[in-house]
């Protein structure tokens, strides 16, 4: 069975956001844990939880990926941006465990002027502090288009944050469609090449999620725009090609194209429609 959903609100709750998911035919989703541009989460509210959990149950949702803000930036040049980017990781890894055994997804950041083996070294400090033993959340490192000084646009700097991570066991990495298109990835005309060269660097056992989006703009243009699916660049018999690859087609598959929701329920639609059940 195809794992689909798209990005929704968490404003109105867990139980809100399962249902707005089914109600479009996903079977799961991915929501922010906070403002995207930073600030407090709110406050958790056990009984929407619960009622949450069993919704969940009986509708078949079992995979969801929490987003955390775009401020969080782990290797900033500035100590307070770390400071904020330290607390908001533990507050969210924290609140993660009233939904346990879920994922939690994070752009790695910008290194800015310090150079890329620097920022590496700050988001991997930054996850030694946060990472615990007894926790059930999956952390996963997005890969990244590569505009400015981004720090994750080869599958070598991700590899090199898994590396100095003393619970390296804890982490994953989320493969958006977009970014690594962007980034140099023909993951259009090359597919299988590039999920060999990430099986070789980072391993294929690490890949826990996509973002499925497309890109409006060509390839190796490190730009970052996401488009609509068959609507860019990369079309859509690549993502025929993408939700059907052996090594794929069983994660969960998650949209952040630019749509309200009558138009993530076309895509979904189109993707179940490409799909090839087991």
């Amino acid at each position: 069975m195809l794992t689909i959903g798209c990005h929704l609100s968490s404003s109105k709750g867990y139980l809100n956001m399962a249902e707005t998911a089914v109600s479009i035919g996903a079977n799961t989703f991915q929501f922010f844990t906070r403002n995207p541009r930073g600030g407090r989460a709110k406050a958790i509210d056990t009984e929407d939880i619960n009622k949450f959990h069993e919704y969940s149950r009986e509708h078949g949702i079992s995979t969801i990926l929490a987003h955390a803000p775009y401020t969080l930036n782990a290797c900033s040049a500035d100590p307070s941006v770390r400071e904020f980017a330290l607390n908001t990781m533990t507050d969210d890894l924290t609140r993660m465990e009233y939904t346990p055994g879920q994922l939690y997804n994070f752009h790695p950041g910008s290194h800015v002027k310090q150079g890329a083996e620097r920022g590496i070294e700050l988001i991997a400090e930054l996850l030694n502090k946060t990472l615990r033993p007894e926790m059930t959340t999956t952390v996963l490192l997005e890969t990244m288009a590569g505009k400015g000084s981004e720090v994750g646009r080869s599958f070598e700097e991700l590899r090199g944050i898994i590396d100095r991570c003393e619970l390296s066991e804890k982490l994953g990495v989320c493969l958006d469609t977009c970014h690594v298109y962007d980034a140099g990835y023909d993951i259009a005309g090359e597919l299988d090449r590039v999920i060999e060269e990430f099986d070789r660097v980072i391993g294929i056992d690490r890949l826990k999620a996509v973002h499925i989006n497309d890109s409006k703009n060509p390839f190796s243009s490190h730009k970052d725009r996401h488009e609509r699916l068959g609507k860019g660049y990369i079309g859509t018999e690549a993502f025929e090609r993408i939700i059907n690859h052996p090594a794929l087609k069983a994660l969960p598959f998650y949209l952040e194209t630019p749509n309200e929701l009558s138009g993530y329920a076309e895509e979904i639609a189109l993707l179940k429609a490409l799909y090839d059940a087991p």
